[in-house]
C-alpha cells in the first residue's frame, strides 16, 4: 500500500483522494483552510457543464462530456441536490448567428446533445429572453458542489483516509529513502508520492516541490449579482450569451439555482490578491508577484482597453451590469438586481501573455501537479481524479 499526500481540499483534491483510496492507496489530504471547498469550489456558479465550448479532442472536451455524466450519477447516488435542466445559448442579433452555428458544430463534434432552435422555440423555454435564434443544450445542469465535497469527505472518512484541515504545506523535498517529504509546521509527512491540487496556489506548491512550471497562476475575480426574489420569475433556467471567440471568458449569464434564486454574472477583473473576493482584498506580495510576470503585461496590452476597462466599469456600476443582463432578458433593470458573492478563478498564464485554455497537469518523479483547472474542472472532478490516479500509479 503506497502513501499518497494530496494538497488541496477542494472538489478536485477530494475527488482525486477518493479515486486513490478506491485503488488501495493510503491517502492524506492537506487543506490549509478550516473547512473544505473554501475557495474555487465554494464560490462558483454550481453549473454542471456539458462540454460545449471546448476544442474537440482537448482534455476539457473529453472530460466535460464524461464528467457531466459521472458527477450527476455521483450526486444522485449520494443524495446531493442536482437538476439536469438544460440551457439556452442565445444570439441576440443577426451578427452572432455564424458564431452560434460554429458552437452547434462544436457541440456535435464533442458529443454534446444540442440543437439550434428558433426565436419562438427559445421563448417556449424562456418567455422573457431576447434572441433571433438559440442553441438548446440539454445536458447542462445545476448542482451543489460543496455538498459533493461533503459527500466525498464522508466517503473518505469511512474509508480511513487521513483528512487534515488547517494544515498547510510549508515545505517539500525529496525523501531520504525515496518518495517525498512534506513539512506542515507541526511535523514532516513522508509519502511515496505527492499530488498538488492547490488551485490558486498550485504554481507556488510546484515551485516549492522543485519544479519550474511553465505557467503562472493569475487570479481573476468574477462578481455576481442576484435577481430580487420578486423578479426571479423572469428566468426559468440558464441563459448564456454567444461567447466572443476573441475573448478569454464566456460573458455574464443568468442561472437559476437549486433554491430558485437567479444568479447573474460573472464579470472578470484582475484580483489584487490570490484570494481577493473584494476590491479591498489586497496583498502587496501577490500583486508584486503578478506584476513581475511578463505575461501579465502582454495580456494587458491585448485586453486592457477597452475590454478590461469595461469589465472594471461593470464591476463598479450596477447600472452597467444590469445593461449587460438586459441584452439577454430586456425586462431586467438596475433596480431588479442586488450584489451577491464573488469567486476567484485560478487562471494559468504563459510568459507570452496567452491564457492556458486546457487543463494543465505536469508530472515529476513521485509528483503530479494540477497547474490549470478552472471551469469546468468541478464538473470534470471525478474524471480528472481518475487521470491523476493513473499518473500516480
Amino acid at each position: 500500500m503506497r502513501h499518497i499526500v494530496v494538497i488541496g481540499g477542494g472538489i478536485l483534491g477530494l475527488a482525486t483522494a477518493h479515486e486513490l483510496v478506491g485503488r488501495g492507496h493510503r491517502v492524506t489530504v492537506l487543506e490549509k483552510e478550516a473547512h473544505w471547498a473554501g475557495h474555487q469550489t465554494g464560490h462558483n456558479s454550481n453549473v454542471v457543464h456539458a462540454g460545449l465550448y471546448y476544442a474537440p479532442g482537448s482534455f476539457k472536451a473529453k472530460m466535460s462530456v464524461a464528467g457531466n455524466r459521472s458527477i450527476v450519477e455521483f450526486a444522485r447516488e449520494h443524495g446531493v441536490p442536482v437538476e439536469v435542466c438544460g440551457k439556452l445559448v442565445v444570439a441576440t442579433d443577426e451578427s452572432e448567428l455564424p458564431a452560434l452555428g460554429v458552437l452547434a458544430e462544436r457541440a456535435e463534434a464533442n458529443g454534446v446533445p444540442a440543437k439550434l432552435i428558433s426565436q419562438a422555440e427559445a421563448r417556449d423555454y424562456e418567455p422573457e429572453v431576447a434572441c433571433v435564434s438559440a442553441l438548446r443544450v440539454e445536458s447542462t445542469g445545476i448542482i451543489d458542489f460543496p455538498a459533493v465535497c461533503a459527500a466525498l469527505v464522508r466517503l473518505l472518512t469511512d474509508a480511513g483516509a487521513d483528512l487534515r484541515l488547517s494544515t498547510p504545506a510549508l515545505g517539500i523535498r525529496p525523501g531520504r529513502m525515496g518518495g517525498v517529504e512534506i513539512a506542515t509546521g507541526t511535523e514532516v509527512l513522508r509519502a511515496d508520492a505527492l499530488v498538488n491540487c492547490a488551485g490558486l496556489h498550485s504554481d507556488r506548491i510546484a515551485r516549492m516541490a522543485g519544479l519550474t512550471p511553465k505557467a503562472k497562476i493569475v487570479p481573476f475575480r468574477g462578481e455576481y449579482y442576484e435577481l430580487k426574489p420578486e423578479r426571479a420569475h423572469l428566468v426559468r433556467g440558464l441563459i448564456y450569451p454567444v461567447p466572443d471567440a476573441s475573448l478569454p471568458f464566456l460573458g455574464v449569464h443568468l442561472t437559476r439555482m437549486l433554491d430558485g434564486s437567479v444568479h447573474a454574472g460573472p464579470n472578470a477583473v484582475l484580483a489584487l490578491r490570490r484570494e481577493g473576493y473584494r476590491w479591498r482584498d489586497f496583498s502587496a506580495k501577490d500583486l508584486a508577484e503578478t506584476a513581475r510576470f511578463p505575461g501579465v503585461w502582454k495580456l494587458a496590452r491585448k485586453y486592457a482597453y477597452p475590454i478590461g476597462l469595461d469589465e472594471v466599469r461593470r464591476s463598479l456600476s450596477r447600472r452597467r451590469f444590469a445593461a449587460s443582463l438586459a441584452k439577454l432578458v430586456p425586462a431586467v433593470g438596475p433596480d431588479d438586481i442586488v450584489r451577491s458573492g464573488a469567486g476567484v478563478r485560478a487562471q494559468a498564464l504563459l510568459p507570452d501573455g496567452s491564457m492556458v485554455q486546457d487543463f494543465l497537469i505536469e508530472s515529476a518523479p513521485n509528483q503530479v501537479h494540477v497547474l490549470n483547472a478552472p471551469s469546468p474542472a468541478a464538473t470534470c472532478a471525478l474524471e480528472i481524479g481518475k487521470y491523476i490516479a493513473d499518473q500516480v500509479d
